[in-house]
């Protein structure tokens, strides 16, 4: 049986001097928590993480890596330094990504090769927009999200990866998709992993990412499919993340 894994996706949010509290109350809370718990936040306090995390159950990670493992490249992130500071999630792919800084399905590939290099799990982030829905091409589009990272990679490290389906209409915008819908899509993803390695595929995590809130993560949850969920702004929120983890119960 899968695991409930929960996510909590910062972006580009937090300060110094508040985010000792916030970790705390997330450790202090999943104490009794059957589902794993992971932070990702921006990469300026990944060493407070680390100082306030390590040794508790509550795991941190990064939002990005960068495809090149050292060099001249102003502003990334290389995997390699992301294992120094205990990472052991790593976001790609996020619709924000793909969108704000014109990521290629091709780059996302690239990015989760350097990430299980490094041995860092990527969290794979797939998801039509609302047109592409509303022309009946979601599963094309996430199918071919998910294609780009699995021809780049051995069929034994299917099992590595972590999924999160973020339909992006729903992100930020108090839309969600209905359980039924979301499980569609899940579904459909697992089926395509299993082409790759069928095994992996029936162990690999897919969460859902699009506005899980402490009043819906419950039903979303009991889907077969979904195995938790990549949060937003509810991660922010004490109160509301740990109302989302332990729903996975």
């Amino acid at each position: 049986m899968r695991r409930k894994l929960v996510i909590g996706n910062w972006k580009m949010n937090g300060r110094r001097s508040d985010n000792p509290a916030l970790l705390s109350s997330i450790v202090h809370g999943t104490e009794r928590a059957r589902a794993e718990c992971v932070v990702c936040v921006p990469a300026p306090y990944l060493a407070q993480c680390e100082a306030v995390l390590a040794g508790t159950s509550v795991g941190w990670g990064a939002q990005d890596v960068s495809t090149h493992e050292l060099g001249a490249y102003t502003g990334e992130l290389a995997a390699c330094m992301l294992v120094e500071f205990g990472c052991s999630h790593v976001i790609i792919g996020h619709s924000e990504r793909r969108a704000n800084h014109c990521e290629s399905n091709e780059a996302v590939g690239m990015k989760a090769v350097a990430a299980l290099k490094a041995g860092i799990t990527p969290v794979l982030c797939v998801g039509e927009r609302l047109e592409e829905r509303r022309a009946g091409r979601t599963a094309a589009v996430v199918s071919a999200q998910l294609e780009a990272v699995l021809r780049l990679i051995d069929p034994s490290d299917v099992a590595k990866l972590v999924l999160a389906y973020e339909p992006v209409w729903a992100i930020g915008s108090g839309q969600t998709a209905t359980p039924e819908m979301a499980q569609e899509v899940h579904a459909h993803l697992r089926a395509h992993l299993a082409q790759k390695h069928a095994e992996g595929a029936a162990t690999v995590r897919i969460l859902y990412g699009g506005s899980m809130k402490p009043g819906n993560a419950k039903e979303l949850m009991a889907m077969p499919d979904i195995d938790g969920g990549l949060i937003g702004g509810a991660a922010l929120i004490a109160a509301d993340f740990l109302a989302i983890i332990h729903a996975a119960n």
